[in-house]
């Protein structure tokens, strides 16, 4: 199927989005390009304006400097001016009678195999670093003790990407809170959400801060206690909160134009809704992406896209500026049912869009009408993924689990440019900011540099 825009509408489309990014970067309070203060980005789509980046490096080759992260996270860091921001978990001993919650699935008990971790304690910390020498200007601890529930043996109760606005840092770790800091490390507010069952995955959606507010969305279980929330980000206090039709999720909503406004576009199972950021009001649903909702939408050209790699693969795109129940409507432009991954999101980079599944293999789609401009794309080595692409100067950035970066280049025909190592296990999504890469290994972060 492809879209049905007037190449006039199409036109006109494009002049509000524009009108409404303009109109937004005083308000975010951002320099346009030098500062990736939130998961994937100054706008949530993993894309970089910089030029003169790196893109060859190793263990001896254009690293800046690494310094080692004590616990675990896969949260991705987050950089402001010359701060960077990461949080971390630090797992302690066993706890006698701690555990996690029971979970329900279709009326028994469910739980998954690979689930734990509630019957330790944790110590949950946000850290600053100097972005010229990595040392680490302050850290806080906000959690110390048992957590509510488990998380995968994967997974780390500091997933989560924090999001900065320079003056203040937040981070969410779900059950465990939600924490404000001044860029000096005081902390000017926390505030519980509750406990917020995950199915006993463990947390995964990143705060998004839209205008004064701090917007975080807490899907749990299968969906009876789901809700979306935002905070006044000065404050911490409710300002409002939806309940959502949709069972757990771990992915980041992203804010974008729309013809009539800016939209929240969010993923889930069941359901994909988008909402007014500024009241909550819903403004179009359609239905879900039927699998686990952990890939982050992307949008752009008018037209958000929602995609999920298991159990079932499929990727589509929905116009936005519509109200009510989308499903099997016009504003469903196309859909394509493979080339997903489990965890990684796509990304739109100038007319198409990349999917990778979770074995890095690419494919390439026309972003406004989902044609296949080439399917089968690899990495020169096998290879895992959890971290999510990145691109800048007409190159895409895959970092896969063993610590390899491939560069490939955009465009319609898949090229290796460069295999890059950290030398260790990645499974942060990397950033990008003032001429650098920001890459957080298991062990350290690295800042690379020409």
């Amino acid at each position: 199927m492809s879209p049905k825009n007037p190449k006039k509408k199409k036109t006109m489309t494009k002049m509000l989005l524009l009108a409404w990014i303009l109109l937004s970067v005083p308000v975010l309070g951002l320099e346009p390009d030098l500062y990736w203060p939130q998961w994937r980005g100054r706008d949530g789509q993993g894309v970089s304006n910089e030029t003169s980046l790196p893109w060859q490096w190793g263990p001896e080759k254009n690293v800046i400097w690494k310094v080692r992260v004590e616990g675990q996270g896969h949260s991705s860091p987050v950089v402001w001016g010359d701060r960077i921001f990461v949080t971390t978990d630090v797992e302690g001993p066993l706890v006698p009678g701690a555990g996690a919650p029971i979970h329900m699935e279709n009326g028994e008990e469910f739980l998954h195999p690979d689930s734990g971790g509630a019957d330790r304690s944790h110590r949950l910390s946000v850290l600053a670093l100097d972005r010229t020498s990595g040392a680490v200007v302050w850290k806080k601890d906000v959690h110390e003790g048992t957590v509510f529930d488990n998380r995968h043996k994967q997974g780390s109760y500091a997933a989560p990407t924090p999001v900065a606005d320079g003056d203040r840092v937040y981070a969410f770790f779900e059950s465990q809170g939600v924490h404000a800091f001044d860029f000096d490390g005081t902390l000017l507010w926390s505030k519980s959400l509750g406990p917020i069952g995950s199915m006993g995955m463990g947390p995964g959606t990143s705060p998004v801060l839209f205008e004064g507010l701090l917007i975080l969305q807490c899907d749990e279980d299968m969906g009876e206690k789901s809700f979306l929330v935002a905070l006044d980000k000065l404050t911490g206090h409710e300002v409002w909160r939806r309940p959502r039709p949709v069972q757990s999720s771990w992915a980041t909503p992203i804010v974008v134009g729309g013809p009539g406004g800016p939209e929240l576009v969010t993923s889930g199972f069941e359901w994909v809704l988008a909402y007014d950021p500024r009241s909550g009001e819903e403004l179009w649903r359609a239905k879900g992406v039927l699998s686990n909702a952990i890939p982050s939408p992307v949008a752009g050209d008018g037209f958000a896209i929602l995609s999920a790699g298991y159990p079932d693969k499929r990727v589509f795109a929905v116009e936005l500026g519509h109200r009510g129940d989308l499903t099997g409507s016009g504003a469903i432009l196309w859909q394509y049912d493979k080339g997903t991954a489990y965890v990684a999101s796509p990304i739109r980079y100038g007319d198409y869009l990349y999917l990778m599944n979770d074995k890095g293999i690419v494919t390439c789609l026309e972003a406004e009408t989902g044609k296949v401009v080439y399917e089968g794309g690899r990495v020169p080595v096998p290879a895992t993924f959890m971290a999510s692409f990145v691109a800048a100067e007409g190159k895409l950035f895959l970092t896969s689990e063993d610590g390899d970066t491939f560069v490939i280049a955009a465009g319609p025909q898949h090229r290796i440019l460069a295999t890059n190592s950290v030398g260790e296990k990645v499974t942060a999504s990397p950033a990008i900011s003032q001429g650098s890469f920001f890459i957080r290994g298991a062990e350290h972060l690295f800042r690379i540099g020409l």
